[in-house]
């Protein structure tokens, strides 16, 4: 076999690997804001869009790793993860001050605490399953969709920018909360967004940004359950 044939079918390849992760990822957001618009309109609410978000987030990311092998392309491998969790775990500690001060400050204005989210996460005990949305999300927005869009010759801040917007917006059809709290959640979500779409370039890494997400989750459950109590 000669070098063209080769080259053509690693380019083939490459157009297949780009089509099933934009495909894929692009029917799972769509599926779930449909599912959590229908949801918000009956008693079961965004419970059903928020179950599809973190199965179908990380099932996806699963078939397309073993059956396609697409592990590198999504840049969920142990290449570079030291690298990797130190960027997204520097620059996540920055972010949790800064959220937390911001936070301080708006608590210090007479702001509303986010009791539904502290009910949900508390009452119902779902804050131990913030590891497993962090996966999810990650997997989602950074490995299946972000990968996508730069192997498709997509411009780097441009696919930063798409993204993040529908990261952010994401929270309007998954969070079982008022649209007070969505809107919080939604403007925490851009930072996330922005900083991890560039680790994740960087570093060729999905692990960068689930640091990153990681520490700012953290940065979430101190700003609802600690901060109110300090001011």
């Amino acid at each position: 076999m000669n070098r063209t044939a080769i080259s053509q079918m690693s380019t083939a390849a490459a157009q297949l690997s780009v089509r099933r992760r934009l495909t894929s990822g692009f029917v799972l957001a769509v599926a779930i804001w449909i599912t959590g618009c229908i949801g918000h309109f009956t008693p079961f609410a965004e419970w059903p869009a928020l179950f599809l978000y973190v199965i179908g987030s990380i099932s996806v990311t699963l078939a397309l790793g073993l059956r396609d092998r697409l592990w590198e392309e999504m840049w969920v491998t142990h290449r570079g993860l030291g690298r990797a969790l130190a960027w997204g775990g520097g620059i996540g500690l920055v972010l949790l001050v800064i959220d937390n001060i911001n936070t301080y400050m708006y608590y210090r204005a007479g702001g509303a605490p986010m009791a539904q989210m502290e009910a949900i996460l508390i009452g119902m005990r779902l804050v131990f399953l913030f590891p497993l949305l962090v996966l999810a999300e990650e997997f989602l927005w950074r490995g299946v969709l972000l990968s996508g869009l730069h192997d498709a010759g997509v411009n780097r801040h441009l696919a930063v920018l798409l993204t993040t917007a529908a990261y952010a917006l994401n929270h309007f059809a998954v969070a079982p909360v008022g649209m007070i709290e969505r809107a919080m959640m939604a403007a925490m979500g851009l930072p996330i967004g922005i900083a991890g779409g560039y680790l994740a370039l960087k570093t060729r890494s999905v692990w960068a940004p689930v640091a990153l997400h990681g520490l700012t989750m953290i940065s979430m459950i101190i700003d609802i359950f600690v901060i109110p109590r300090l001011v």
